[in-house]
């Protein structure tokens, strides 16, 4: 009956928290975004499961090597690894909430001192051996006056999610990264198959300015420029597939390949990219994980203003015990046997020297970095949205006036050889000619390649993928 009434007083005084009650700090957003041609501002469905954005750009090899990346990259591993120790440690801090229970014994055969501090002036002390047989049940139990064990809990909560965010910011990190590296290298595939078209037009131009000095019709001039700017394309090839094999290295530790057994075949066609909804910018503080990040962060870091708060109030722990003592196993069951104890210790802290003080305003300007912190984040991922959009908005401009540039300078050389064959104009005018059309033609397949790693960019600051909601227009 005494220890239920001492449970049910702890009960009481119990879940009291001295930590400042946690709301998320609010953020200025604008309410929509800045935009240009050719965007049309959508709403993805944030609620739905977002998916594998990647699979949006229809590229089965990129597929594949995402997957990939995903079952084999070693800082994702690491990632899950720390899920699980976050998780594994709010499980123990959690079980701070329940009582403790320990069930022990001690069976020792043991020699009393004859020279022993006497117990009894008139009963001179003497030597025996007996045994000791003692077994006991022990329970203590915190009982949480201030809330230290609930801010413990609570911050250990919000580890685990923070840990969560930190995944799946590692996910998408990882599969941007993956999407960026193949996009690079198959815009150097691209931009080797206009040297190489360029090469072969160079090498027949070379055959015909060669047969011209043969026949006497021109002089070594000519043919020195063509041999010149063919030394000077085949170059630029030695140099792209340089680069080529660092975004193939790049993808093979991605995907947890080491780099000498791992090769991606050459393919110079690029698609276009997916169209990518915006939404409103309040989406970007639901959908990126590092926001969430560092939302979490703000509440591990107000819990543990909690945690210190509570050092100024008494520590109070009912710690009963029930249990058995005998010399002999016959009588250990026996009612004179029993041994029992109930009690509380408290402890309250009268003088520190400011200790408790200086640590509740160490974990309150902890609370002012987290913040600070978290509003940098919104503030950058604006930003890295707004970036993105523009620059796809300038990508599509730019690629649809490069390829009128490039019909532009295939005409200006396809006059400019003519005008040469027959005889009415020299051949820098050819030179000149091809070696715009050759910048054309790259900057063309440069231009795409760009933009598709600045969708990439663009659904990355967004957060991730989207789901395709259906119209319900006529």
């Amino acid at each position: 009956m005494k220890l239920k009434c001492l449970f049910t007083v702890s009960a009481l005084l119990a879940g009291c928290s001295t930590a400042p009650i946690y709301t998320k700090p609010q953020v200025d957003m604008p309410v929509t975004w800045q935009t240009q041609a050719p965007w049309r501002t959508s709403a993805p469905n944030d609620q739905a499961a977002k998916g594998p954005w990647w699979e949006r750009f229809e590229d089965a090899q990129l597929n594949a090597l995402e997957q990939k990346a995903m079952l084999s990259n070693q800082t994702l591993a690491a990632a899950n690894a720390r899920l699980a120790q976050a998780r594994a440690t709010l499980a123990s801090t959690s079980a701070s909430l329940f009582p403790q229970v320990n069930l022990g014994t001690r069976v020792a055969n043991q020699r009393i001192s004859a020279n022993r501090p006497w117990t009894k002036n008139n009963t001179a002390n003497f030597s025996t051996i007996q045994n000791d047989i003692v077994p006991s049940l022990a329970v203590s139990y915190e009982v949480d006056l201030a809330g230290r064990v609930q801010n413990l809990v609570d911050g250990a909560t919000a580890t685990a999610e923070q840990s969560a965010a930190d995944l799946e910011n590692t996910k998408l990190l990882l599969a941007a990264d993956v999407a960026i590296n193949f996009f690079n290298l198959r815009a150097l595939d691209a931009d080797l198959e206009v040297l190489s078209q360029s090469i072969e037009l160079q090498k027949k131009l070379l055959v015909m300015a060669t047969d011209r000095h043969d026949l006497g019709a021109t002089s070594g001039l000519e043919m020195a420029q063509q041999q010149a700017l063919l030394d000077t394309t085949l170059s630029q090839v030695y140099l792209l597939k340089r680069q080529r094999a660092v975004y193939e290295d790049a993808i093979a530790t991605l995907t947890g390949t080491p780099a000498p057994q791992f090769s991606i075949a050459p393919q110079s066609k690029l698609a276009p990219p997916p169209a990518v909804p915006l939404g409103i910018p309040s989406d970007v503080l639901e959908r990126r994980p590092d926001v969430a990040l560092a939302e979490r962060a703000m509440a591990v870091a107000n819990a543990q203003i909690g945690v210190a708060n509570a050092a100024f109030y008494p520590s109070v722990i009912v710690g009963p015990s029930f249990g058995l003592d005998s010399t002999s196993l016959p009588k250990l069951f026996s009612a004179p046997s029993m041994v029992w104890s109930l009690g509380v210790t408290a402890t309250q802290v009268l003088f520190d020297g400011g200790r408790i003080k200086a640590n509740l305003d160490f974990s309150r300007s902890g609370y002012d970095v987290t913040v600070a912190n978290y509003r940098r984040v919104v503030l950058t991922a604006m930003q890295e949205v707004q970036d993105g959009i523009s620059g796809v908005a300038s990508l599509d401009l730019a690629y649809k006036q490069t390829l009128t540039a490039v019909k532009s300078a295939t005409r200006v050389f396809n006059i400019a050889s003519e005008r040469y064959e027959g005889g009415i104009a020299n051949y820098l005018d050819v030179i000149t000619a091809q070696q715009t059309l050759l910048n054309s033609e790259r900057q063309a397949s440069q231009i795409l390649g760009q933009r598709l790693i600045t969708t990439v960019v663009l659904i990355k600051a967004l957060g991730g993928g989207w789901q395709v909601q259906p119209s319900t227009a006529p």
